[in-house]
């Protein structure tokens, strides 16, 4: 497989993570990381929240979130950066554009900084590390 056939797949992860929370299904959420997955979050200059470990506790996490709003969601992810791939491993930046629609109008929450590390796990690509640096609180 070519780096471009990687690169994509790695991408498909991204998004695929982006749908599962904006849709709230937490089944496709939960195929997006690895069984021993770490992720943390920071907003702004803030402390580290988490690290939150494992994929039930990185679902149980997104679930709460999505209960606490009464908004609709977009997760939009973009300037990707796969930064390495080697030996079933890849490490990937990118930018997260946060938007809320409510009440027929839509509003940017916030914008943010993915940090990833992914492990191809059974031949899918899968988030085994993931760090939110979001710029401001929403």
């Amino acid at each position: 497989m070519g780096l471009a056939d990687e690169r994509a797949e790695i991408e498909n992860v991204l998004g695929s993570y982006t749908f599962a929370y904006d849709e709230n299904d937490m089944d496709a959420m939960a195929e997006c990381f690895t069984a021993d997955a770490v992720m943390t979050m920071r907003i702004t200059d803030g402390d580290l929240i988490g690290p939150f470990e494992g994929r039930d506790a990185i679902v149980g996490l997104m679930e709460k979130s999505l209960a606490s709003q009464n908004d609709q969601r977009r997760h939009l992810v973009s300037n990707v950066v796969v930064r390495d791939v080697a030996d079933g491993t890849a490490t990937v930046s990118s930018y997260l554009t946060l938007i809320s629609i409510a009440d027929e109008r839509l509003t940017v929450l916030s914008t943010a900084r993915y940090e990833d590390e992914l492990t191809r796990e059974n031949g899918a690509w899968r988030f085994s590390r993931r760090h939110v640096q979001l710029d401001l609180p929403y």
